[in-house]
């Protein structure tokens, strides 16, 4: 019997074309139906020098089924070489090409030599969701890009997070991750958002280490740089939010890129000086028991409900509910990620779900006791069982229809100073 998803959290493997997008000058060729760009694309964010509306695409029909349509991709590459001044050209199959056996590894091999590179991502649909077409582009970049070099640059580290445009904050937590290297020494290097691009790529195989913050999206793509680049790569599962991880993160990364303690401790010291005066000025806010339920719930993918768990876990003293995580997280990754929930200060543990329908998430908060205003962060999903629960609501996790985010933050110290003030802000809505 057929199973219902109600109200999943992510799109098709083809949603990578915001993974290209989000790379300074790079466009998608999209080898699919048409259509998929519109329906893929955000509406609100996601415009820009390259919109979705104007993304090369083939179009393929019924005729292209029987007959193939290598012919419409060659000839789309070439026009988009010719019409559209980008820096970096990847070419995305969708479901039908991949299923009538287009060739396109081959096709896209006969522009080997065109004054801009063009490479290609296997993104049908039926091979997952836009997470794991995320990776694939990387891999691509990887294996069809980089070369390995001889060279190292000193302090020069690669950052890598979650997935650009499905995360809402992705070009500010970026940005404030680059800061906190910066601050400890370090050199960070991005391929994502604002003066970034193809420059960047380039020194990818120049920098010491690769650094992942993510609980599992692009250990693949580490791996695989180990392997082809012999970069080694820290891999920290945590989006640092708050004093606590953020410290405990510097101490990690410091330690792995063999930064001298002193330095790192300096910049601990004055961060979290400043951080905990700003939580003293309004104890006596979060001391108040008719303000904020003592337990929440978080229903968003992997990085942010493990995130948003230990933050207000660890740095403000709230006890977790059950915590959902939406993004299908593949099974080999999912008891090394229920163990960073059982890790929290005091002894605390926080049982978690690996859930994509939203119909048993919401039946299950609704059966739960808070013991007073429920507070919940997750999905646009999420708003309506919360206000049928009389609860605190905030919108952190796609899809995203209740906010403008330009280039907002919730990782390190500054950025889980801004998530008080949001969750906060929508708790004393209820009494004025």
């Amino acid at each position: 019997m057929a199973k219902l998803l109600d109200k999943q959290r992510y799109k098709c493997a083809m949603g990578a074309m915001q993974t290209v997008q989000a790379i300074t000058r790079a466009i998608p060729i999209l080898h699919s139906g048409p259509g998929c760009a519109q329906k893929l694309s955000d509406t609100v964010g996601s415009s820009g020098y390259f919109s979705p509306n104007i993304f090369p695409c083939t179009s393929i029909n019924e005729k292209d089924v029987v007959f193939g349509g290598a012919k419409k991709l060659t000839s789309t590459i070439e026009n988009a070489l010719k019409v559209i001044d980008a820096d970096l050209y990847v070419v995305l199959t969708g479901c039908i090409p991949e299923i009538v056996g287009d060739d396109v590894e081959e096709i896209v091999s006969e522009f080997k030599d065109a004054e801009k590179p063009v490479i290609y991502a296997s993104t049908a649909g039926f091979k997952g969701n836009n997470y794991k077409g995320h990776e694939q582009v990387i891999d691509a970049i990887i294996e069809q890009y980089l070369k390995k070099s001889d060279t190292r640059q000193k302090g020069l580290v690669n950052i890598w997070a979650d997935v650009p445009y499905q995360d809402l904050f992705w070009l500010g937590n970026l940005r404030e991750l680059e800061n906190l290297l910066r601050e400890i020494g370090l050199v960070p290097n991005t391929i994502f958002g604002y003066g970034r691009g193809l420059e960047n790529i380039k020194k990818i195989p120049e920098a010491e280490f690769n650094l992942l913050v993510s609980p599992w999206v692009s250990v693949g793509n580490m791996k695989k740089m180990e392997r082809k680049l012999a970069l080694p790569y820290l891999h920290y599962k945590t989006l640092p939010i708050g004093a606590f991880e953020t410290s405990k993160f510097l101490r990690e990364v410091a330690s792995f890129a063999g930064v001298e303690p002193e330095i790192v401790e300096d910049v601990i010291t004055r961060h979290e000086n400043y951080y905990y005066y700003l939580i003293e000025r309004y104890a006596d806010m979060f001391l108040e028991a008719r303000v904020m339920a003592k337990q929440f719930t978080v229903a968003a993918d992997a990085q942010y409900t493990l995130g948003i768990t230990k933050f207000l876990a660890n740095d403000l003293g709230l006890t977790p509910a059950k915590q959902y995580v939406t993004d299908d997280t593949p099974k080999q990754f999912r008891e090394s990620i229920k163990k960073e929930f059982e890790s929290l200060n005091y002894g605390i543990k926080a049982e978690v779900a690996f859930e994509t329908d939203s119909f048993k998430i919401h039946n299950e908060i609704r059966e739960h006791n808070y013991h007073g205003y429920p507070l919940i962060l997750g999905s646009y999903y999420e708003k309506a069982v919360a206000n049928e629960m009389q609860g605190h609501y905030l919108n952190i996790a796609w899809p995203v229809q209740d906010k403008v985010v330009l280039d907002d933050f919730y990782v390190g110290y500054t950025g889980g100073i801004r998530l008080i003030e949001d969750i906060y802000s929508v708790a004393l809505q209820r009494f004025n």
